[in-house]
């Protein structure tokens, strides 16, 4: 995937500095050099009046539809792409619209219209858009706590309690940022995958290209996303069954084992197939922008997991009582298969009651999900393990030598240009927001549940696997999680306290995915020439207005519709169900209130997973030794165990299915069309990607408002997806459940 002469990028604006690079200059990352410009224009205006406007307008907008449509039964994200399209024209009309002249403002002189509005000016509007969804998937993670701790903990907790949390774990993630740009922006070989996307889009919309050359990557966005947005009207509204087609469902469909292993929905999914980009896309991003050796590693680590381990775990050895339990469900189970109902087991006080805990019986999972948290385990330990020992050396070199005397490309070496940003402009926002965090461990402790020693404990964490996980999003735009391990280590500790292992996750783990958002922003400015002190006022300003706007409309919402997320107190046709944060919810009792000690424990059903962590930070180890003992051999250091393990991440709820469509489809385009036909992967690869989720996204909220919104939803043959409702039925002799045959 890499080639030290790497063809020239098709076209660059006619700049002051738009001589092409040197060879030597050259991004040694072929995908960087075939679609990145290695040109710069530092006298374009980017922090303007229009800029201004505009981002917040966008961010304040996403963010306050991402929030408003999140608690709903049908929860709707809106895409920051939407606005980078539809803002185009809106800056084209201001610059053609607004007086030119110079406005004058103490010692101040600024004008409202610079001149046309430029690629900069719209990618800072872009960058000021992402605050509303990136940093958080549409809204703020800790929204999520504040939701639980309100709607369903019931808890009178202060709005100025709320806003500290929502602020401080994002500024948290920012001062991570500002401290790892040196390892994780500046060095060539941390290139960001998914930024290229971005960078075809802008450059799509904005560079004037040679028609005599074939189509231009305008005109084919165009085309795309009109084709993307007529085609999602079948597996978004008129034919859902195009979203999980499971035809092996339709050639057995008395057959409980084939539903099981045919089902895209409730089963392993094979021969399933999904016809929607909104599900190829849902889990592991677009597998357009996912470089060949990592879908190459997520596959073998897929097809490992899904098609030879749990097979083998619950047909041959019935692992953990597999058969009493659906093959593949994110639900919590008693002994007897049935629903695990929680609200057996707690008190008033929302505190585990041991003895209703004992009398009730122990929780059990699905064998799927419960091997899906093993895996979980060895994740973390094999990311720690593999960055140190494949970038340990790399990272120490950094850490004792000045990055200017580090070798520098074509872009490193535009952007020198430009000011930079002190660190201990990050460091003030980073020790700001830990002295805040701690505070509320005093004043507020009754209602946090989290001591100080344990905030810090979770800042440390922070900073433990920011770096490793860094490294590998960076390189192969997949992002290691250790969600599990951060509830699993606070429910150890602080067992019975659901609130306590909310707080230490995110600021555990949820400021380490707000970090590494600010750092692929970053790398995106920092392809795009943005100057790095307009880089972060606008990720900064972004960050507190996306924050304060999201908690405000998550309160006002908490306060004023009656029974919000209680789906029992609710009307039947009630819309507020919030299944989002009910999975929140309950993740709070599994780790927090029943805790890690009783499921894998001594004692504990699932004790033996807790091996994988030994398992996982062993495994990198001979993939590096072979490395080393044969360095001609290329693609050994691609064997990358902590990507393997993530073939299996996230499921439940990603289905098999969704895995599987997008491992076919990168292969597709990032092998096949990769590799002959590559002058039209450089030109189109990644506006395709572009133009699918634009046209998707559209057709998506133009349903959503038109037709879903206001019930219309069809009833019929087509429009329900899967048709295996076998697939769902334990296995084991004696196990009844309603809907299924008793064996």
């Amino acid at each position: 995937m890499s080639s030290k002469n790497p063809p020239p990028p098709e076209s660059g604006a006619d700049k002051p500095n738009g001589d092409l690079a040197a060879e030597e200059d050259r991004c040694p990352v072929e995908e960087v050099a075939l679609v990145v410009p290695e040109t710069d224009d530092p006298s374009l205006p980017v922090m303007t009046f229009r800029s201004w406007v505009l981002g917040l307008a966008c961010c304040c907008l996403l963010i306050f539809l991402n929030t408003f449509f999140t608690y709903r039964s049908q929860p709707l994200a809106i895409s920051a792409i939407l606005m980078q399209i539809a803002v185009l024209p809106i800056g084209r009309f201001m610059a053609s619209t607004l007086p030119k002249r110079d406005f004058h403002l103490f010692r101040w002189k600024f004008s409202l219209n610079p001149g046309p509005f430029n690629m900069k000016e719209h990618v800072i509007i872009t960058i000021f858009a992402n605050c509303g969804i990136s940093y958080g998937g549409g809204d703020a993670y800790s929204i999520g706590a504040i939701t639980v701790m309100k709607a369903y903990y019931k808890q009178s907790i202060s709005f100025l309690l709320a806003l500290l949390i929502v602020l401080t774990t994002q500024v948290l993630g920012y001062g991570w940022a500002g401290m790892l740009r040196r390892y994780l922006v500046d060095p060539v070989e941390m290139w960001w995958p998914a930024n290229l996307a971005q960078v075809s889009l802008f450059r799509a919309l904005h560079e004037r290209e040679n028609k005599s050359k074939g189509m231009t990557r305008m005109k084919f966005f165009l085309i795309a996303m009109g084709a993307s947005f007529i085609y999602y009207a079948f597996p978004g509204y008129l034919f859902q069954i195009l979203s999980f087609f499971s035809w092996v469902c339709w050639v057995w469909p008395h057959s409980i084992t084939a539903q099981q292993i045919g089902s895209s929905q409730s089963g392993l999914g094979l021969g399933a197939f999904t016809f929607d980009w909104a599900g190829i896309s849902a889990y592991h991003g677009s597998p357009l922008v996912s470089p060949w050796f990592s879908i190459l590693n997520v596959g073998a680590g897929f097809v490992m997991f899904i098609y030879i381990i749990v097979p083998v775990c619950y047909w041959k050895f019935n692992t953990f009582d597999a058969r009493k339990f659906p093959i593949f469900s994110n639900q919590l189970f008693t002994r007897t298969g049935q629903k695990y109902d929680t609200t057996k087991i707690l008190t008033p006080e929302f505190d585990l009651n041991v003895a209703a805990y004992d009398s009730y019986g122990k929780l059990y999972l699905s064998p799927l999900f419960a091997l899906s948290i093993g895996s979980g385990f060895a994740r973390f330990t094999a990311t720690l393990t593999h960055v140190a020992l494949f970038h340990g050396r790399e990272i120490w070199k950094q850490s004792r030598a000045a990055i200017k005397s580090a070798k520098l490309d074509i872009h490193a070496k535009l952007m020198q240009s430009y000011k930079q940003v002190p660190e201990w402009w990050f460091l003030i926002l980073l020790f700001g927001s830990i002295a805040l965090s701690l505070l509320m461990s005093f004043v507020w402790k009754d209602d946090v549940q989290l001591p100080w020693w344990g905030m810090l404990f979770a800042f440390a964490m922070a900073w433990i696997v920011t770096l490793p996980i860094g490294v590998i999003q960076a390189t192969t735009n997949q992002q290691p999680g250790y969600d599990i391990i951060a509830q699993f280590i606070i429910g150890y500790i602080l067992p019975g306290k659901p609130i306590a292992n909310l707080l230490f996750k995110i600021y555990g783990r949820i400021s380490t995915v707000h970090a590494l958002s600010f750092l692929s922003d970053l790398k995106l400015g920092h392809y795009m020439k943005i100057p790095p002190r307009c880089m972060y006022t606008a990720q900064l300003v972004g960050t507190l207005v996306a924050g304060t706007v999201n908690l405000a409309v998550a309160w006002w919402m908490l306060d004023s519709i009656e029974n919000i997320c209680d789906v029992d107190a609710l009307h039947p046709d009630s819309p507020w169900t919030c299944p989002k944060y009910r999975v929140t919810f309950d993740a709070s009792v599994i780790w927090g209130l029943i805790g890690p000690r009783r499921l894998f424990g001594p004692g504990g059903l699932y004790r033996n997973l807790v091996w994988l962590f030994l398992i996982g930070a062993v495994l990198p180890v001979p993939i590096w030794a072979l490395s080393k003992a044969f360095p001609e051999k290329k693609w050994i250091p691609l064997i990358n165990i902590p990507v393997i393990s993530y073939g299996f991440a996230g499921m439940p709820p990603a289905t098999p299915t969704n895995i599987a469509s997008w491992l076919i489809t990168g292969t597709i385009f990032n092998y096949f069309v990769f590799r002959y036909h590559k002058r039209w992967w450089q030109k189109y690869n990644y506006v395709l990607s572009a133009a699918l989720d634009a046209g998707t996204a559209f057709m998506g909220v133009l349903l959503f408002f038109a037709l879903q919104n206001e019930g219309h939803n069809l009833r019929w043959w087509g429009s329900q997806p899967d048709h295996c409702p076998l697939a769902k039925c334990p296995t084991a002799p004696g196990i009844v459940v309603k809907g299924c045959p008793v064996f």
